[in-house]
């Protein structure tokens, strides 16, 4: 695992956008995260598109997760946020862009399928992710199973307390979800997780030096064989190396990539 240190939210925004724009090209598939940690470098994707440094024609996005009982245009949907916040202001096509159906009288199926359709095509590239103050990545709640793929979850409550800022209640946030599974996730070419904040600096700690346990479900990202995490100083303040995680960036070889790849 690479854990690279910002001082701030915008320099983790940019070494993430770093990383995913060596994985822009026809045919490659990104996993896409919403809430709010991912926002800003979704903005600085679209600068580096405006400025005609970057194109995503041809590419195929598969988001997270999605909640179910919102319709696609309810403007808390993940579908429409992800096309509102990033994907309507680049050049993907929009029928590029997938979502699990929330919709689904039968979601259990809309989740065999969206698994299906992940496999289908080619799996995922690089899967960008956030991460929420009990760990969870995607809506993998504390006792996922780690081997976990794309299903329906029930929210945790600290998940639902943490969302009811999107809605008008916490009554109105729903408490179901279609999510990516870790299994699947683990499946990706690349996982980029990024957090901000001092209030997510236990679940930072618990993902990048505690065991690998479901009661930290993001801490199955130690068995990813790439992965990469970037936070703020506020997120990392409770990491026990971090001297050490400096220090590995600064020695890392002239023909090592901020992903922890060969330079393409």
């Amino acid at each position: 695992m690479e854990v690279l240190i910002r001082e701030t939210s915008s320099g983790v925004a940019q070494a993430a956008a770093d990383i995913m724009c060596e994985h822009l090209s026809p045919g490659k598939v990104l996993g896409l995260a919403t809430g709010s940690t991912p926002l800003e470098t979704y903005r600085e994707l679209i600068r580096r598109y405006e400025a005609g440094e970057i194109s995503f024609s041809g590419m195929k996005a598969f988001c997270l997760d999605e909640y179910i009982g919102l319709p696609g245009d309810h403007d808390q949907s993940y579908r429409y946020v992800i096309r509102n916040e990033f994907t309507s202001h680049v050049d993907f096509n929009d029928a590029d862009v997938h979502s699990p159906n929330g919709m689904s009288d039968r979601p259990w199926e809309a989740a065999d399928e969206y698994e299906n359709a992940i496999v289908d095509a080619g799996g995922i590239d690089l899967q960008l992710l956030g991460v929420g103050r009990n760990g969870h990545i995607g809506f993998n709640e504390p006792a996922t199973s780690l081997a976990s793929t794309t299903r329906v979850e029930i929210l945790h409550q600290q998940t639902v307390r943490d969302n009811a800022r999107f809605f008008d209640s916490e009554d109105e946030v729903p408490k179901y979800a279609i999510t990516q599974g870790l299994g699947t996730i683990l499946r990706s070419r690349q996982a980029l997780l990024i957090a901000t904040g001092a209030g997510k600096a236990q679940a930072v700690h618990d993902l990048v030096e505690g065991p690998v346990s479901a009661a930290c479900p993001a801490s199955v990202l130690q068995l990813h064989p790439n992965a990469v995490v970037i936070v703020d100083e506020s997120a990392a303040s409770q990491l026990n190396e971090v001297e050490y995680y400096r220090h590995m960036e600064a020695m890392r070889p002239e023909w090592k990539g901020l992903d922890g790849l060969p330079k393409r």
